[in-house]
Formats: structure tokens, sequence, C-alpha cells
């Protein structure tokens, strides 16, 4: 559903995401809305938790953790309930990652997470098949994809902390 861009090279994710090393991802081509071909829900859902000013809130979230899968993300996706993510590991700090929208048919927030697994930027109700770069603004090392206007709906703001297994619990 999106793109990631790391300095000049692409790591997309979300819709598409190009590789650290490359161009994994570049390749997957644009598709037609009513022909769009993405990847199956990845399972098993793991639980993730966003802590807010409001309390907790928890979600089941989809883990893409390699090329494959941070590469379509949630491209074709037709609909994600409000309880529902994706959430993109790098597997490692990030300088600069920008996501886009390509063969993405939903609005989505985007938000980016620094290294110690608090939230360092949003961007919210991101348009569908929109692929102009959504940068990060810092360094970030996941990225969490919710429906649009979740984020506000939960109070979620920069520097409230994500919780999963992959992240410091602090």
């Amino acid at each position: 559903m999106t793109s990631i861009r790391l300095a000049r090279r692409g790591v997309i994710a979300g819709g598409l995401a190009l590789t650290l090393a490359g161009a994994a991802g570049a390749d997957i081509p644009r598709m037609p809305p009513n022909a769009c071909k993405g990847q199956p829900e990845i399972k098993p859902l793991q639980p993730l938790t966003a802590r807010t000013a409001r309390g907790p809130v928890r979600f089941m979230v989809e883990y893409a953790n390699n090329d494959r899968t941070r590469s379509y993300g949630l491209m074709c996706r037709k609909s994600l309930a409000a309880d529902r993510g994706m959430l993109f590991d790098f597997n490692r700090p990030i300088d600069q990652a920008a996501f886009w929208m390509r063969n993405t048919l939903i609005s989505l927030d985007i938000i980016y997470i620094r290294p110690d697994g608090t939230v360092l930027s949003i961007a919210r109700n991101v348009p569908p098949l929109d692929e102009r770069p959504v940068p990060s603004g810092g360094v970030t090392r996941w990225v969490l994809e919710l429906r649009a206007g979740r984020a506000a709906e939960i109070g979620l703001l920069p520097g409230d902390r994500i919780l999963h297994r992959t992240m410091p619990s602090a």
C-alpha cells in the first residue's frame, strides 16, 4: 500500500516495497483497481498495543518482515477492520523512510515508529493510489498502517508508545 524509499534507494512497503539492496518491489506494476492482485492476509495475526493518553488500544496486525511481504503490504485490499493493521519491520533503523500508495485501494494512516518503539510521525488519511512519497521525518525501524482516521479516533500522537514482541518494552 505504501512504498518506502531510503535515501536514494527505494524500500517500498505497504503497496510496494523496494529492498535495501535495490528494487525487489520496484517491478510490481501499477494494476487497475478492478484487476488488482495483492498478497493474502499474512498469518498468524500478532497482537500490538498502542499506548495513548486515552489508554491502551489493542490491534491484531499482519507482520511484514521480509522483502516480499513488505513489498506487497496491503496492496489491493478493499477494506481494513478498525482493530486490524499491518506492521512493517525493517529489522534495523532506517533514516528518512518514505511510503507511497501504489496499488493501495484504501486510505490509510501511516505511523512511523522509532527504534525505541515510540511514534516518530503520523501521516493521516493518506489517499489511495497516490504515488507521492510520504516521508517519515527521521529514523524509523517499524511502520504501522491502520485504516484511515483510526489514529485520530484513538488519540495516537507522536511520542506515544507502540508495543509489539519485536519492540523494546520500556
